[in-house]
C-alpha cells in the first residue's frame, strides 16, 4: 500500500511530538514573502544567472556543443590549500538558505523533520533513492548526449579541479551539497508553502519543476528540459512519501556518479564529450 504524502499541515495544528509549539500564525503575505525571499538568496538567483549565461552562449559565435559549462572548477589555481579553503567555504555558504528554511519551519512549531529530511527511516530512504538513481542516471546521460549532439546543449564539464589529495572528497561534499539545498528547497519547502498559499497541487508541481529548469538553463536548452522533467518526476515522488531524504540520497548519487565519473574517464572513453 503506498504511503500517504504530506498533509496540509497549515495552522492550527496539533504539536508533533518532539518539535517546538508554534508560539503564532504567520500571515499569508508573510509566508509569501518569506518564500520569495529565500529563492532570492538561493535557486531563484541561480535561475535568473543562469539566464543571463545561456544568453550570453546564445550570441557568442560557434554552437552550443563548442562551448563548455564548467560546475567544478579551482578557485586558486597552482596554490591547494588555499583552493581547498574556497571550495569548503563555497559548500559551506551554499548551505545557509537551508539554515534559514529550518529557522522558518521552527517558528512554526516544526522542523525539517516536516519535510522527510531527517535520519528516522535511513534505509528505506537509501533504498529508494538509489533506485530513482539508476533509473534518472541512464536515461539523463542518454539524453544529454542526444540534446548536445543535436546542439541544443553546451558540454558539460563537471569538474575541473587539480589533482590533488582533496579533490574527490571536495566532489563528493559537492554532489551532497547540492542534493540538500535543490532538494529541501525546490520540492519540501516550496511546496509545503505553496500548499499553505492555496495553490493547486499542478500550478506547485510547475513552478517547482519550471524552476529546477531554469537554474540549469546555463547548460542549454537540454538541461532545462532533462531537470524539468526530473522534477516533476521529484514532485510526484514526493507527494507520494511525503518524503525528500529519497531524492536527497538519489540526488546526491547522480551528482556523485557525473562528478567522479567524469573525473576519472574524461579522456579514457570516446563517448564521453570533454571540453
Amino acid at each position: 500500500m503506498a504511503e500517504a504524502g504530506p498533509v496540509d499541515d497549515s495552522f492550527p495544528q496539533k504539536p508533533v511530538r518532539g518539535e517546538p509549539v508554534a508560539e503564532e500564525r504567520p500571515s499569508r503575505r508573510i509566508l509569501r514573502d518569506e518564500t520569495l525571499l529565500v529563492l532570492a538568496l538561493s535557486l531563484g538567483a541561480s535561475g535568473v544567472s543562469a539566464l543571463i549565461s545561456f544568453v550570453g552562449s546564445l550570441t557568442r559565435p560557434g554552437g552550443l556543443k563548442d562551448q563548455a559549462a564548467t560546475l567544478n572548477a579551482s578557485a586558486a589555481p597552482g596554490r591547494p590549500w588555499l583552493d581547498l579553503a574556497w571550495q569548503l567555504f563555497g559548500i559551506t555558504t551554499a548551505l545557509v538558505p537551508v539554515a534559514l528554511v529550518a529557522h522558518f519551519l521552527l517558528r512554526e512549531g516544526r522542523s525539517l523533520r516536516t519535510l522527510g529530511f531527517d535520519r528516522t527511516r535511513p534505509w528505506p530512504d537509501l533504498a529508494r533513492g538509489a533506485a530513482v538513481a539508476a533509473v534518472i542516471g541512464s536515461t539523463g546521460i542518454a539524453f544529454y548526449l542526444a540534446a548536445r549532439g543535436l546542439g541544443f546543449n553546451l558540454t558539460v564539464v563537471p569538474e575541473a579541479l587539480p589533482d590533488v589529495w582533496w579533490k574527490y572528497p571536495v566532489l563528493i561534499l559537492s554532489a551532497v551539497q547540492n542534493s540538500v539545498l535543490e532538494e529541501v528547497i525546490v520540492v519540501g519547502y516550496l511546496l509545503r508553502r505553496l500548499d499553505q498559499l492555496g495553490w493547486s497541487p499542478g500550478a506547485s508541481l510547475a513552478a517547482s519543476s519550471v524552476l529546477r529548469g531554469s537554474y540549469h538553463l546555463y547548460q542549454g536548452i537540454g538541461g532545462f528540459i532533462g531537470n524539468m522533467v526530473m522534477g516533476v518526476v521529484f514532485v510526484y515522488l514526493y507527494r507520494r512519501w511525503g518524503r525528500v531524504g529519497p531524492l536527497v540520497v538519489a540526488h546526491s548519487l547522480l551528482d556523485i556518479g557525473a562528478f567522479v565519473g567524469y573525473a576519472l574517464l574524461a579522456g579514457k572513453v570516446d563517448w564521453l564529450p570533454t571540453a
